[in-house]
Formats: C-alpha cells, sequence, structure tokens
C-alpha cells in the first residue's frame, strides 16, 4: 500500500512540476526571446568568424562583415561587385554606425584619435603602412586580435597577429563621438552560408 501511495504522489509532483514548466514557458517575455535569439547569432559568428562575441558586441557589424565578405577587391570600387578598403569600412560606418567618414584611408586616419593596438576595442579601425610611408590600407577591429577588410584578395577576415599585418600595422583609431550605446546588439536576419571566410 505505502508502494501505491508513493507511486501516486510521485506521479503527482511529476504532473504539477510539467503544469509549472509549461505555463513559465507560456509567460516567457518576448525580451528573453530576443536575448535569445541575439545569443545565437553570436554564437554562430563566433564560430564562423572565429571571434569570441561577447554580451555586448554588435551582433549587426558581424552581420555586416558576414554578407561582405569574398567581395572581390577592386580599387576605387564601392560595391559588392568590387570594392576597396577605404569604401568597405565607409560602407561599414554608415550602415552599423550611422555615421559618414571620408573614402580615402589618409583622411579617415585623420579624423580618428589614434589608440594603441592593446587597447583596441570592437568597431575601432586599424591601420597599416604597406610598403609605404603613409597609410595606406585601413581595417575594421573585430576583437581578438582578428580585423576585417577589403584585401587585395577580396574582403576577408585577417589577424593582426600574422607576420605580414603585425610588421605593416601602424595605429588603431577610434571615433570617439561613438558611445558604447553604438555598439549594442542589433539582431540581424542570418543569411544562409554560402560564403567562404579567408581566416588568416
Amino acid at each position: 500500500m505505502k508502494k501505491i501511495t508513493l507511486a501516486i504522489v510521485l506521479s503527482f509532483s511529476v504532473l504539477m512540476a510539467q503544469a509549472q514548466t509549461k505555463g513559465t514557458t507560456a509567460a516567457t517575455p518576448a525580451k528573453d526571446k530576443d536575448d535569445d535569439q541575439d545569443g545565437l547569432a553570436k554564437e554562430y559568428f563566433s564560430q564562423i568568424m572565429g571571434v569570441a562575441l561577447s554580451t555586448t558586441s554588435n551582433v549587426k557589424l558581424f552581420q555586416f562583415v558576414y554578407d561582405w565578405v569574398g567581395t572581390p577587391y577592386h580599387f576605387g570600387g564601392d560595391s559588392k561587385k568590387g570594392i576597396d578598403c577605404s569604401a568597405f569600412t565607409k560602407e561599414l560606418y554608415a550602415k552599423v554606425f550611422n555615421l559618414t567618414i571620408k573614402r580615402n584611408s589618409l583622411d579617415i586616419f585623420s579624423m580618428v584619435s589614434p589608440v594603441r593596438k592593446d587597447d583596441l576595442q570592437e568597431g575601432d579601425l586599424v591601420f597599416f603602412k604597406i610598403h609605404s610611408r603613409s597609410i595606406s590600407h585601413v581595417g575594421i577591429y573585430l576583437g581578438g586580435g582578428k580585423f576585417a577588410h577589403a584585401s587585395n584578395r577580396g574582403v576577408a577576415i585577417n589577424s593582426l597577429e600574422v607576420g605580414y599585418y603585425s610588421r605593416y600595422f601602424y595605429k588603431g583609431g577610434r571615433f570617439w563621438m561613438l558611445s558604447r550605446n553604438s555598439l549594442k546588439k542589433n539582431r540581424p536576419a542570418i543569411s544562409q552560408v554560402n560564403k567562404k571566410f579567408d581566416i588568416i
């Protein structure tokens, strides 16, 4: 008799727990769903781009880079048919940060405050002097030592620690008018995985 009573009590407890779980799930606010989707997007971009995204990472920035990776390089170009480094940077800042910047890497550098390599933050710019005494290349820092740029191989993600880019790195740059609010998460619609990433 004790076994039957115990089985009934246990069954009743399980049913109550399931009912509470269903009630809690039904009452989950939309904000939690948005946070879950942001979390999934961040995990997705972390995996495909090789950059660890934090809770404050700007998903819109990573969506933009993802959509452009693989676009061919074309000096003077400013479209998905072909783009150069400064046009890519200009387009990214317009679409992600709603900020209009100049078109040439040297002119862009004149707009920012210099930042040391060790102090770079997501969304900062990285400037290079490649076979030149003046700034000749620009990219966007993503975190974890990685940056996105339009290289001569096309739009790609590379590491600042790799010999080539480490050797020609000049300085980082930051637009101080961009507050941390600009870097808040924006939930994108994740595109199909149909582009290859040139992560070195």
